[in-house]
């Protein structure tokens, strides 16, 4: 019976997340547009930093009751899945090919991975990441905020405008609305999902690290899966690419930095190969899309079967 009920509120957390992360993508996606932001930055920021909600209320959550398992296994766990599954599925489900945008092949995903081994360094080296590490993600999160930022007064580019005239339709305290709702949920959520999946992990004799790496990280991924598959149909290829690629480095940067800086995070050997796994599959990716600026359907099922391949290593 106990196991029943922490299924049901393992569900429910899920879909507060999901509708949550929704809520608050639509609400501050448009805020964005009325002010003519990019598409691509609104893909790296907003978009990214609004689907990656659910990641970082779940590991701030995990951090401050002291699961740490969990904290790590859901950013490592969810990067992988974010190219591996998202944007295989992404590549595999749409018909035409997913362009990648240059300035995210030359800066942002040489950025995302160089990040990435910066952190399995920190994890190696200390085995644990220190509030000063977390401070210093934090320093590196702010100068990535202020790139992004000068990229923005570059100049919009032609479909901000037509974003802009969408965002026009709905009324600026609605956006607001759409925003605390989304943000609200996404807090409560996160709340009821931790404490789940680790009465889970308890009752079925699984690790932490399999739950976080796996139904956690799958369940808080959810809203990049249907962000980026949604946007890529839709030919809004540079929110579908910079969503996810956004999305990794706010997990890195910005949730295990916030998370060091409330308690100093265990970094686990066992999650040296999952870092080094996302690393990898970091490096795939921006292979794939420097040969060809895009990502086909072949090679989103290189991705697909790549994850298969870890899945199995897990059990």
């Amino acid at each position: 019976m106990e196991m029943v009920l922490q299924i049901f509120l393992l569900v429910i957390g899920f879909a507060m997340l999901i509708k949550g992360a929704d809520f608050f993508v639509d609400g501050s996606s448009g805020i964005a547009s009325r002010f003519g932001i990019p598409q691509l930055v609104v893909g790296l920021t907003i978009v990214a930093m609004g689907t990656s909600a659910p990641e970082a209320a779940v590991s701030i959550s995990a951090a401050l009751k002291g699961n740490a398992g969990i904290t790590i296994g859901n950013v490592a766990g969810s990067n992988i899945l974010n190219i591996l599954v998202i944007l295989g599925l992404t590549a595999f489900l749409t018909k035409k090919v997913v362009p990648v945008a240059s300035s995210t092949i030359k800066y942002e995903m040489p950025f995302m991975i160089v990040i990435m081994l910066i952190l399995l360094w920190m994890g190696y080296a200390g085995n644990e990441i220190s509030r000063l590490e977390g401070a210093g993600l934090w320093v590196v999160f702010l100068l990535y905020l202020l790139y992004l930022f000068k990229m923005a007064k570059k100049g919009g580019d032609k479909d901000s405008e037509d974003d802009a005239g969408e965002a026009a339709e709905r009324s600026m305290a609605m956006l607001l609305l759409f925003t605390v709702a989304g943000l609200a949920l996404i807090v409560i959520g996160s709340s009821v999902t931790v404490d789940a999946a680790t009465a889970l992990a308890r009752i079925i004799g699984l690790s932490e690290r399999f739950i976080g790496l796996t139904i956690v990280a799958l369940g808080t991924s959810l809203p990049e899966l249907f962000t980026s598959v949604s946007a890529a149909r839709k030919g809004s290829a540079d929110i579908a690419i910079g969503n996810i690629v956004g999305s990794n480095i706010f997990n890195i940067l910005f949730v295990v930095g916030t998370s060091a800086l409330i308690t100093p995070v265990v970094f686990e050997s066992k999650f040296i190969v999952d870092f080094m796994v996302a690393a990898a599959a970091g490096v795939l990716l921006w292979v794939f899309s420097f040969s060809g600026k895009s990502l086909n359907r072949a090679e989103g099922g290189v991705l697909l079967l790549g994850y298969l391949g870890y899945f199995i290593y897990l059990l």
